[in-house]
Protein backbone atom coordinates (compact mmCIF):
# COMPACT_ATOMS: atom_id res chain seq x y z
CA UNK A 1 0.00 0.00 0.00
CA UNK A 2 1.34 3.42 -1.00
CA UNK A 3 0.51 6.23 1.43
CA UNK A 4 -0.47 9.63 0.09
CA UNK A 5 0.81 12.71 1.94
CA UNK A 6 -2.63 13.13 3.50
CA UNK A 7 -2.77 9.47 4.60
CA UNK A 8 0.74 9.69 5.98
CA UNK A 9 -0.15 12.73 8.05
CA UNK A 10 -3.30 11.01 9.33
CA UNK A 11 -1.30 7.91 10.27
CA UNK A 12 1.30 10.00 12.05
CA UNK A 13 -1.40 11.87 13.98
CA UNK A 14 -3.12 8.64 14.95
CA UNK A 15 0.14 7.09 16.15
CA UNK A 16 0.91 10.18 18.22
CA UNK A 17 -2.54 10.14 19.76
CA UNK A 18 -2.18 6.47 20.70
CA UNK A 19 1.24 7.12 22.22
CA UNK A 20 -0.21 9.96 24.28
CA UNK A 21 -3.07 7.78 25.46
CA UNK A 22 -0.89 4.76 26.28
CA UNK A 23 0.53 6.06 29.58
CA UNK A 24 -2.96 7.03 30.80
CA UNK A 25 -4.35 3.65 29.82
CA UNK A 26 -1.46 1.98 31.62
CA UNK A 27 -2.09 3.99 34.78
CA UNK A 28 -5.84 3.29 34.67
CA UNK A 29 -5.28 -0.45 34.29
CA UNK A 30 -2.89 -0.55 37.24
CA UNK A 31 -3.02 -2.37 39.55
CA UNK A 32 -4.85 -5.49 38.48
CA UNK A 33 -3.47 -7.56 41.35
CA UNK A 34 -1.89 -7.05 44.81
CA UNK A 35 1.31 -5.02 44.99
CA UNK A 36 4.32 -6.44 46.83
CA UNK A 37 6.11 -4.00 49.15
CA UNK A 38 9.61 -4.96 50.21
CA UNK A 39 10.65 -3.36 53.50
CA UNK A 40 14.38 -4.15 53.91
CA UNK A 41 14.08 -3.79 57.68
CA UNK A 42 12.93 -5.92 60.59
CA UNK A 43 9.28 -5.49 61.64
CA UNK A 44 8.19 -3.07 64.38
CA UNK A 45 10.79 -0.35 63.78
CA UNK A 46 9.68 3.26 63.31
CA UNK A 47 9.86 3.11 59.50
CA UNK A 48 7.94 -0.16 59.42
CA UNK A 49 5.17 1.24 61.65
CA UNK A 50 4.72 4.40 59.57
CA UNK A 51 4.86 2.58 56.24
CA UNK A 52 2.27 -0.03 57.22
CA UNK A 53 -0.13 2.63 58.45
CA UNK A 54 0.06 4.55 55.18
CA UNK A 55 -0.06 1.41 53.01
CA UNK A 56 -3.23 0.25 54.77
CA UNK A 57 -4.92 3.55 53.89
CA UNK A 58 -3.64 3.35 50.31
CA UNK A 59 -5.09 -0.15 49.98
CA UNK A 60 -8.51 1.06 51.13
CA UNK A 61 -8.50 3.80 48.49
CA UNK A 62 -7.20 1.55 45.74
CA UNK A 63 -9.21 -1.58 46.38
CA UNK A 64 -6.08 -3.70 46.05
CA UNK A 65 -3.79 -5.10 48.74
CA UNK A 66 -0.24 -3.98 49.45
CA UNK A 67 1.48 -7.14 50.65
CA UNK A 68 4.41 -6.28 52.91
CA UNK A 69 7.51 -8.47 52.90
CA UNK A 70 10.08 -7.61 55.55
CA UNK A 71 13.49 -8.59 54.16
CA UNK A 72 16.03 -7.61 56.82
CA UNK A 73 19.63 -8.67 56.65
CA UNK A 74 23.02 -6.97 56.36
CA UNK A 75 21.53 -3.73 57.70
CA UNK A 76 19.03 -3.60 54.85
CA UNK A 77 21.33 -4.52 51.95
CA UNK A 78 19.54 -7.82 51.31
CA UNK A 79 16.14 -6.23 50.73
CA UNK A 80 17.50 -3.29 48.75
CA UNK A 81 19.41 -5.56 46.37
CA UNK A 82 16.32 -7.72 45.95
CA UNK A 83 14.20 -4.67 45.17
CA UNK A 84 16.72 -3.31 42.69
CA UNK A 85 16.49 -6.57 40.71
CA UNK A 86 12.67 -6.72 40.74
CA UNK A 87 10.66 -6.39 37.53
CA UNK A 88 9.86 -2.67 37.10
CA UNK A 89 6.15 -3.13 36.43
CA UNK A 90 4.73 -1.45 39.53
CA UNK A 91 3.94 -4.72 41.27
CA UNK A 92 7.05 -4.53 43.45
CA UNK A 93 7.87 -1.35 45.33
CA UNK A 94 9.99 -0.68 48.41
CA UNK A 95 9.35 0.96 51.75
CA UNK A 96 12.61 2.52 52.85
CA UNK A 97 14.29 4.84 55.30
CA UNK A 98 17.30 7.01 54.55
CA UNK A 99 19.56 4.63 56.43
CA UNK A 100 19.32 2.06 53.66
CA UNK A 101 18.67 4.54 50.86
CA UNK A 102 21.52 7.00 51.43
CA UNK A 103 23.56 6.28 54.60
CA UNK A 104 24.69 2.78 53.66
CA UNK A 105 25.63 3.54 50.04
CA UNK A 106 27.50 6.66 51.19
CA UNK A 107 29.49 4.81 53.83
CA UNK A 108 29.97 1.41 52.22
CA UNK A 109 31.91 0.87 48.99
CA UNK A 110 30.16 -2.35 47.98
CA UNK A 111 26.51 -1.69 48.86
CA UNK A 112 25.46 -3.39 45.64
CA UNK A 113 22.98 -0.71 44.52
CA UNK A 114 23.00 2.94 43.55
CA UNK A 115 19.98 4.85 44.89
CA UNK A 116 20.21 7.37 42.05
CA UNK A 117 20.36 4.70 39.33
CA UNK A 118 18.56 1.60 40.60
CA UNK A 119 15.44 3.22 42.05
CA UNK A 120 12.89 5.87 41.16
CA UNK A 121 11.45 7.92 44.06
CA UNK A 122 7.71 7.76 44.75
CA UNK A 123 7.33 9.96 47.83
CA UNK A 124 8.94 10.80 51.15
CA UNK A 125 6.21 10.09 53.69
CA UNK A 126 7.28 11.13 57.20
CA UNK A 127 10.17 12.46 59.21
CA UNK A 128 11.17 10.12 62.04
CA UNK A 129 12.28 11.66 65.32
CA UNK A 130 14.66 9.80 67.62
CA UNK A 131 15.31 9.57 71.34
CA UNK A 132 18.35 8.70 73.44
CA UNK A 133 17.04 6.11 75.87
CA UNK A 134 18.46 3.96 78.66
CA UNK A 135 17.44 1.24 81.06
CA UNK A 136 16.26 2.75 84.38
CA UNK A 137 19.25 1.22 86.20
CA UNK A 138 21.69 3.14 83.99
CA UNK A 139 23.21 5.85 86.20
CA UNK A 140 23.25 8.88 83.85
CA UNK A 141 19.93 10.68 83.49
CA UNK A 142 20.95 13.23 80.88
CA UNK A 143 23.52 13.80 78.14
CA UNK A 144 25.95 15.69 80.35
CA UNK A 145 26.12 12.78 82.82
CA UNK A 146 26.50 10.27 79.96
CA UNK A 147 29.41 12.22 78.49
CA UNK A 148 31.08 12.44 81.91
CA UNK A 149 30.75 8.67 82.48
CA UNK A 150 32.00 7.83 78.99
CA UNK A 151 35.04 10.05 79.41
CA UNK A 152 35.79 8.44 82.75
CA UNK A 153 35.40 4.94 81.25
CA UNK A 154 36.08 5.17 77.51
CA UNK A 155 34.86 2.21 75.46
CA UNK A 156 33.17 0.56 78.43
CA UNK A 157 29.53 1.70 78.07
CA UNK A 158 27.62 -0.47 75.57
CA UNK A 159 24.95 0.76 73.22
CA UNK A 160 22.68 -1.24 70.93
CA UNK A 161 21.71 -0.69 67.30
CA UNK A 162 19.91 -2.37 64.45
CA UNK A 163 23.25 -3.13 62.82
CA UNK A 164 26.19 -1.36 61.18
CA UNK A 165 24.98 1.64 59.21
CA UNK A 166 21.56 1.62 60.86
CA UNK A 167 20.11 4.96 62.05
CA UNK A 168 20.80 3.95 65.64
CA UNK A 169 24.46 3.36 64.80
CA UNK A 170 24.95 6.53 62.74
CA UNK A 171 23.16 8.71 65.31
CA UNK A 172 25.42 7.45 68.10
CA UNK A 173 28.53 7.84 65.95
CA UNK A 174 27.51 11.46 65.43
CA UNK A 175 27.10 11.93 69.18
CA UNK A 176 30.49 10.38 69.89
CA UNK A 177 32.13 12.51 67.22
CA UNK A 178 30.52 15.69 68.58
CA UNK A 179 31.44 15.02 72.22
CA UNK A 180 34.74 13.17 71.87
CA UNK A 181 33.50 10.14 73.80
CA UNK A 182 33.90 6.46 72.98
CA UNK A 183 31.09 3.95 73.51
CA UNK A 184 31.06 0.25 72.64
CA UNK A 185 28.81 -0.66 69.70
CA UNK A 186 26.66 -3.80 70.08
CA UNK A 187 25.00 -4.40 66.68
CA UNK A 188 21.90 -6.58 66.31
CA UNK A 189 20.17 -8.06 63.26
CA UNK A 190 17.28 -5.65 63.74
CA UNK A 191 16.29 -2.65 65.83
CA UNK A 192 13.55 -4.58 67.66
CA UNK A 193 16.10 -7.02 69.11
CA UNK A 194 18.34 -4.21 70.27
CA UNK A 195 15.39 -2.33 71.76
CA UNK A 196 14.17 -5.41 73.63
CA UNK A 197 17.61 -5.91 75.16
CA UNK A 198 17.66 -2.30 76.40
CA UNK A 199 14.20 -2.83 77.93
CA UNK A 200 15.48 -6.05 79.51
CA UNK A 201 18.60 -4.39 80.88
CA UNK A 202 21.04 -6.48 78.86
CA UNK A 203 22.34 -3.39 77.03
CA UNK A 204 22.05 -0.08 78.88
CA UNK A 205 21.71 2.46 76.10
CA UNK A 206 20.61 3.21 72.55
CA UNK A 207 19.20 5.85 70.22
CA UNK A 208 15.94 4.70 68.68
CA UNK A 209 13.08 6.14 66.66
CA UNK A 210 9.78 7.21 68.14
CA UNK A 211 7.20 5.77 68.74
CA UNK A 212 8.74 2.47 69.93
CA UNK A 213 9.79 3.72 73.39
CA UNK A 214 6.90 6.14 74.06
CA UNK A 215 4.75 4.03 76.40
CA UNK A 216 7.72 2.52 78.20
CA UNK A 217 9.16 5.98 78.85
CA UNK A 218 5.84 7.18 80.22
CA UNK A 219 5.56 4.11 82.46
CA UNK A 220 9.10 4.48 83.81
CA UNK A 221 10.38 1.27 82.24
CA UNK A 222 12.80 3.28 80.11
CA UNK A 223 14.72 6.45 80.87
CA UNK A 224 14.70 9.31 78.36
CA UNK A 225 18.00 11.17 78.22
CA UNK A 226 17.42 13.44 75.23
CA UNK A 227 15.74 14.07 71.87
CA UNK A 228 17.99 13.94 68.80
CA UNK A 229 16.23 16.48 66.58
CA UNK A 230 16.94 20.22 66.60
CA UNK A 231 13.45 20.94 67.96
CA UNK A 232 11.75 19.29 70.90
CA UNK A 233 9.33 16.45 70.27
CA UNK A 234 5.61 17.21 70.49
CA UNK A 235 5.24 13.85 72.26
CA UNK A 236 7.78 14.79 74.97
CA UNK A 237 7.69 18.61 75.03
CA UNK A 238 9.38 18.85 78.44
CA UNK A 239 12.41 16.82 77.40
CA UNK A 240 15.43 18.86 76.30
CA UNK A 241 17.08 18.01 73.01
CA UNK A 242 20.67 16.78 72.88
CA UNK A 243 21.62 20.11 71.35
CA UNK A 244 20.02 21.98 74.24
CA UNK A 245 22.06 19.87 76.65
CA UNK A 246 25.36 21.21 75.41
CA UNK A 247 26.02 19.30 72.19
CA UNK A 248 25.37 22.39 70.10
CA UNK A 249 24.14 21.74 66.57
CA UNK A 250 23.42 18.05 67.10
CA UNK A 251 20.45 17.18 64.90
CA UNK A 252 19.55 13.69 63.74
CA UNK A 253 16.31 12.58 62.12
CA UNK A 254 15.50 10.11 59.36
CA UNK A 255 12.53 9.55 57.08
CA UNK A 256 10.37 6.79 55.68
CA UNK A 257 9.41 6.77 52.03
CA UNK A 258 8.45 4.73 49.00
CA UNK A 259 10.61 3.98 45.96
CA UNK A 260 10.19 1.70 42.96
CA UNK A 261 12.73 -0.20 40.84
CA UNK A 262 14.31 1.91 38.09
CA UNK A 263 12.38 1.99 34.79
CA UNK A 264 9.01 1.58 36.51
CA UNK A 265 6.66 3.42 34.12
CA UNK A 266 6.20 7.09 35.00
CA UNK A 267 2.37 6.90 35.00
CA UNK A 268 2.51 4.17 37.64
CA UNK A 269 4.96 6.14 39.78
CA UNK A 270 2.68 9.17 39.45
CA UNK A 271 -0.37 7.11 40.42
CA UNK A 272 1.40 5.70 43.48
CA UNK A 273 2.52 9.19 44.48
CA UNK A 274 -1.02 10.58 44.24
CA UNK A 275 -2.39 7.61 46.14
CA UNK A 276 0.18 8.01 48.93
CA UNK A 277 -0.42 11.76 49.21
CA UNK A 278 -4.16 11.19 49.43
CA UNK A 279 -3.64 8.61 52.18
CA UNK A 280 -1.40 11.03 54.09
CA UNK A 281 -4.10 13.71 53.94
CA UNK A 282 -6.65 11.49 55.66
CA UNK A 283 -7.31 13.03 59.11
CA UNK A 284 -7.19 9.67 60.90
CA UNK A 285 -3.80 8.86 59.34
CA UNK A 286 -2.33 12.28 60.14
CA UNK A 287 -3.52 12.10 63.74
CA UNK A 288 -2.15 8.64 64.33
CA UNK A 289 1.20 9.55 62.84
CA UNK A 290 1.59 12.79 64.79
CA UNK A 291 0.39 11.17 68.03
CA UNK A 292 3.20 8.64 67.67
CA UNK A 293 5.82 11.34 67.07
CA UNK A 294 6.16 11.39 63.28
CA UNK A 295 6.17 14.60 61.21
CA UNK A 296 4.14 14.31 58.00
CA UNK A 297 5.96 15.25 54.76
CA UNK A 298 4.28 13.67 51.68
CA UNK A 299 6.14 15.31 48.79
CA UNK A 300 6.46 14.85 45.02
CA UNK A 301 8.69 12.33 43.30
CA UNK A 302 10.94 15.15 42.05
CA UNK A 303 11.27 16.67 45.53
CA UNK A 304 12.09 13.26 46.99
CA UNK A 305 14.76 12.77 44.30
CA UNK A 306 16.42 16.01 45.43
CA UNK A 307 16.31 14.84 49.06
CA UNK A 308 18.00 11.56 48.12
CA UNK A 309 20.74 13.35 46.19
CA UNK A 310 21.37 15.77 49.06
CA UNK A 311 21.39 12.88 51.57
CA UNK A 312 24.06 11.01 49.63
CA UNK A 313 26.26 14.10 49.59
CA UNK A 314 25.64 14.76 53.30
CA UNK A 315 26.50 11.25 54.47
CA UNK A 316 29.45 10.88 52.11
CA UNK A 317 30.90 14.00 53.72
CA UNK A 318 30.03 12.77 57.22
CA UNK A 319 31.73 9.45 56.47
CA UNK A 320 34.97 11.29 55.74
CA UNK A 321 34.75 13.84 58.57
CA UNK A 322 33.71 11.38 61.29
CA UNK A 323 35.65 8.45 59.79
CA UNK A 324 32.60 6.18 59.61
CA UNK A 325 33.21 3.35 57.15
CA UNK A 326 31.21 0.15 56.97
Amino acid sequence: MILTRRNALQATFAAGALAALAPNALAQAYPARPVRVIIPLAPAGASDVALRLVLDEMARDLGQSFVVENQPGASGLVGMRSGARAVPDGYTILGVNDSILTMLPAMKDDAGYDPLVDFVPVTQLVKINFALIAHPTFAPSNVKELVALAKEKPGVVDYGSGGPGSPQHVAMELLMHATGIKLNHVPYRGVAQAFNDVVGGHVPLMITGLPAPNELINSGKLKLLGITSAARSAVFPNQATISEQGVTGYDFTTYAGLVAPAKTPAPIVDQLNKLALKAMQAPNVQKRLTDMGFDVIANSSADFAAVIKDGLAKYSNLSKVANIRL
